[in-house]
């Protein structure tokens, strides 16, 4: 059993062909996803695909690319949603300096909310962090989610990890794990404990280096589990027990 904690099949790239792409999941082993939310509809996609499906849980958010769609009434709204069955965390939230689709005081702003609102709810939080890592820390630091959270498509270094693991964070791991040049992640993989560790997606984006140019789905994200056997010379059995056992602590469903 694989749980592929963070994809987006809300999105529109699976509207024509869901049920295979649910069908693959299966046949790889994988048997739950969480669904991430990152704009103004997404979120309550997430949250009616959870209700349809009994292999999908929901997360409901706002990306920092879309920071400047944060108002009151969509947080009120968000804050609403977390109430629905099956919704198990908030995000996704953060920062995003590599592309600045968001002013970046816009970005801090909402996200700042977003924490207060996730601990509001009482939901671990899911975090966005790309080129803004030391930001991100002040800001969780100064804010700090009371159910912790977790680090998805983990890419920075060994100490910012270190760090991040100190204040109960979980680190979670994408398809780049699987590239030539995935020095970082594959430092802190070899190194963190592994109870701390997650697998994922981020479907339809960062597909394993063997499916390089094609949607990714959560099928492939077997791929990233065996990459993670590797290189802490387990079995893939032994590594999705851990991190299906790890998603069911950081998602408070124990």
């Amino acid at each position: 059993m694989i749980w592929d904690t963070h994809a987006h099949l809300n999105n529109r790239d699976y509207k024509k062909d869901f049920a295979a792409v649910a069908a693959r999941m299966k046949e790889a082993g994988v048997t739950w996803a969480t669904i991430i939310g990152y704009d103004l509809t997404s979120p309550e996609q997430s949250v009616q695909l959870a209700q349809k499906y009994d292999f999908i849980y929901a997360a409901v958010g706002i990306h920092p690319h879309n920071a400047t769609e944060v108002t009151d009434d969509v947080l009120a709204k968000l804050l609403q949603l977390t109430k629905k069955p099956k919704v198990v965390a908030w995000g996704e939230a953060g920062l995003d300096y590599f592309r600045d689709l968001s002013p970046r005081p816009v970005q801090k702003t909402a996200f700042i909310r977003q924490l207060n609102l996730a601990n509001e709810a009482g939901l671990p939080i899911v975090i966005h962090s790309r080129d803004a890592h030391q930001d991100v820390l002040d800001i969780v630091k100064a804010h700090p989610p009371n159910l912790g959270g977790i680090f998805h498509c983990y890419a920075g270094s060994w100490e910012m990890a270190k760090t991040l693991l100190s204040l109960g964070f979980y680190l979670s791991f994408a398809g780049p794990l699987t590239y030539k040049n995935a020095r970082h992640a594959v430092e802190v993989v070899s190194k963190a404990p592994l109870d701390r560790i997650l697998v994922e997606t981020d479907a339809p984006y960062l597909t394993p280096a063997s499916r390089r140019g094609q949607r990714n789905e959560p099928a492939y994200v077997r791929e990233v589990a065996e990459k993670i056997a590797e290189l802490r010379d387990l079995t893939l059995e032994e590594v999705a027990r851990q991190t299906w056992e790890n998603a069911e602590n950081v998602f408070r469903m124990k």
